[in-house]
């Protein structure tokens, strides 16, 4: 192996020990909140499966710069950001209403991500 690709395959390791990291103290997938085997096991899978969709979100994601932003996001800034964003809802007539209470720089690509989504065709 060069030097070269040294450096590229120990980037590459130090992304995978990321994505590890984000899993055990992010997501707390790890965790075990159950003395049982199988309660463990779902919570690790529906916590993984939180994570693969948010990694979701970011690959459907309009805007490339955005898109790498979200897939690089830390899973608790990503819930901040995309997830719970606080919002008044409102019953009027014949439909709902959602008004957004507040402002981040992240609700342009959650509007156009939103689209996106709304777009896509499940045949």
């Amino acid at each position: 192996m060069t030097a070269q690709e040294i450096v590229f395959f120990a980037n590459d390791r130090c992304n995978q020990e990321n994505i590890i990291a984000q899993l055990k103290s992010g997501i707390n997938a790890l965790r075990m909140p159950s003395d049982g085997l199988v309660s463990n096991w779902a919570y690790m899978v529906i916590a993984a499966l939180a994570w693969n969709l948010k990694a979701w979100y970011g690959l459907v994601t309009v805007v490339p710069a955005a898109r790498r932003d979200i897939l690089r996001m830390e899973f608790k800034r990503f819930l901040t950001s995309f997830i719970q964003i606080p919002c008044q809802i409102v019953a009027t007539g014949r439909r709902l209403v959602y008004r957004i209470l507040t402002h981040s720089r992240h609700l342009e690509t959650f509007f156009s991500t939103f689209d996106r989504i709304r777009e896509l065709k499940f045949t």
